[in-house]
């Protein structure tokens, strides 16, 4: 063999056992530089998210921390076999919330520390499944995951560590999984099934993975094999479909998505869908202008440009697919960012849709569908440059690029303050957000010296949205106790007229009413048949009780005081 390479004799030949030490050492010491890295990312997102750290509940957070009566075993026990006992039915969230609860309590920092921890880890998994798909820039696109501004509403928003648990049990089964389908070994198979339940029992968006795991499967093998690919994921799709059922269900029958906001037929539905996945398209490449809570959009079938974004994304997959042989990676990315996306497109219908279309937190598992491709279209054109300045001047961008997205991030998160911050910045972005003007009357409504402003934030709502019961009701809570009785029997009488199956707003509003009337010159039966109406509804209400006694009372008086002079007497 004349082409051999000489070997010299007093050196030994590399054998098995030496190769495998070095692949160890190289192993061992990329391990090592990993480990910094995540300190690092941990490090810096700690610092971007600051503000949100130091801030208090905003929304429904009290709703979702564990409420006193359920710190209990029993209440653990009533998290999971009792429908309605939380905020929704997710009993593993719930469970991580009962934990925490016992540990710090009602210590707003330890939420958000969790909350911080968790989206790191979800970063870091990012950055191992890319290595383990030997996807170029998996460090970036953890870096870019765990600092872009799309996600600040999940982290700093305690609420949302649905989304953040819920996708760590995600990437921790999708990894366990792609072990199961290297080495078809049962264990790993029970392990990624009981991380994919874990992750649905935690938030049921996560119920794409299956389908995912297929996109991924085509991506790199060109064909999905029935029954390599297909078969042992077929008791993960009948697990996701029947947790998703029974989600829009509770959405549906106990939360409250039902009502004019959700009356869309198919083709506004398919409308409302393009729209969504060009929103969330659009605002994870150029995320500036973000939102607590977005307009709620008219989806109109008669309008043509509503059908732009669906020929948009029809052309954009047509020429994807146009290029398969060359590369299936931007069709597949297209494919898991639309199927993650797929439980609020608006083919079903769950509650946030009352105030808007689209949310920030909806795009958080999506959103890899974006960040992935882009770090490895970064990474490869950057190890593809070969004059060195040239490549230093990608990295510097890179970086640059880094830092924007952190700097943009932090300004996000001071939002999240407190949550009159939260609804006056929401407010000042989008001005006809009626929900942010309720919640921010209700705020100024819990003291007599900011009771004017609260009067105000509740005059907006009902401009906004004339048939907003609460608003009504709060209104007139307002203005009785600014002593501007007369002015509010129109607003009580409107919220029974608006939410008349609501017994503690029909109650009140008919006993404000009571008090009212009895205070203004003739109208004495008319506050009599309303303090009526309370008693019968809460007969062991003293309070109520008293009221109508106090009625009949000076209706009797008025009944048999003798008539000033001048009068006629008819007794």
């Amino acid at each position: 063999m004349p082409n051999a390479p000489a070997i010299d004799p007093q050196r030994p030949t590399p054998g098995p056992a030496r190769s495998s030490a070095r692949s160890s050492a190289r192993s061992s010491a990329r391990s090592s530089a990993d480990a910094w890295r995540g300190l690092l990312l941990l490090a810096l997102t700690l610092a971007v998210y600051w503000p949100a750290l130091l801030g208090e509940y905003v929304w429904d957070d009290d709703a979702h921390i564990t409420k006193a009566a359920l710190r209990s075993l029993d209440g653990l026990r009533r998290i999971w076999t009792e429908l309605g006992a939380t905020q929704q039915y997710y009993p593993l969230l719930h469970s991580a919330f009962w934990v925490e609860a016992r540990l710090w309590g009602d210590a707003v920092l330890g939420y958000h520390l969790v909350n911080v921890v968790l989206h790191v880890i979800a970063a870091c998994l990012v950055v191992t499944l890319c290595q383990r798909l030997a996807i170029k820039g998996a460090w970036l696109a953890g870096a870019i995951f765990a600092l872009h501004p799309i996600n600040v509403e999940s982290v700093a928003w305690i609420s949302e560590q649905k989304n953040t648990l819920s996708l760590v049990f995600y990437l921790l089964a999708a990894i366990a999984y792609l072990r199961f389908d290297d080495a078809r070994k049962p264990r790993d198979f029970c392990v990624a099934s009981a991380l994919f339940l874990c992750a649905l029992m935690t938030k049921t968006v996560t119920a794409s993975l299956p389908a995912a795991l297929l996109v991924v499967f085509w991506w790199k093998r060109g064909r999905i094999e029935w029954r390599r690919d297909v078969v042992p994921l077929l008791p993960w799709f009948a697990v996701a479909a029947a947790s998703g059922l029974f989600t829009a269900w509770v959405e549906r029958h106990l939360i409250g998505a039902a009502g004019t906001e959700y009356n869309l037929d198919v083709l506004q539905r398919a409308l409302l869908a393009g729209r969504v996945i060009c929103f969330y398209l659009g605002t994870i490449v150029w995320p500036t202008n973000l939102i607590f809570t977005y307009p709620h959009w008219t989806v109109d079938a008669s309008a043509l440009w509503q059908y732009d974004f669906d020929l948009a994304l029809i052309a954009l997959a047509f020429a994807f697919w146009s290029i398969r042989s060359r590369t299936r990676a931007p069709l597949a990315a297209l494919l898991f960012f639309g199927g993650s996306l797929f439980p609020v497109l608006g083919f079903l219908d769950i509650y946030p849709f009352r105030y808007s279309y689209v949310a920030d937190h909806f795009a958080y598992l999506a959103s890899l569908g974006v960040i992935v491709p882009v770090s490895a279209g970064l990474a490869i054109a950057i190890e593809h440059v070969s004059a060195p300045v040239a490549r230093r001047a990608g990295q510097v961008a890179i970086a640059a690029l880094l830092a924007v997205l952190a700097v943009l991030s932090n300004v996000q998160s001071r939002m999240y303050t407190d949550a009159k911050t939260l609804y006056r910045t929401t407010i000042a972005r989008n001005p006809g957000d009626w929900m942010a003007h309720n919640n921010l009357g209700r705020i100024y409504s819990h003291g007599a010296l900011h009771r004017a402003k609260a009067i105000a934030e509740f005059e907006a709502v009902i401009r906004l949205k004339p048939d907003h019961a609460r608003a009504h009701y709060s209104l007139g809570v307002a203005l009785f106790l600014s002593g501007r009785g007369p002015e509010a029997v129109d607003h009580f009488q409107k919220a029974i007229q608006y939410e008349p199956k609501n017994a503690l707003i029909v109650g009140n509003s008919h006993y404000f009413l009571g008090v009212i009337f009895t205070a203004m010159p003739g109208r004495l039966e008319e506050a009599i048949s309303n303090l009526e109406i309370v008693v019968k509804m809460r007969p062991s209400d003293a309070e109520s009780r008293a009221a109508l006694d106090g009625a009949m009372r000076a209706r009797s008086t008025a009944l048999t005081r003798k008539p000033p002079d001048g009068w006629p007497d008819f007794h």
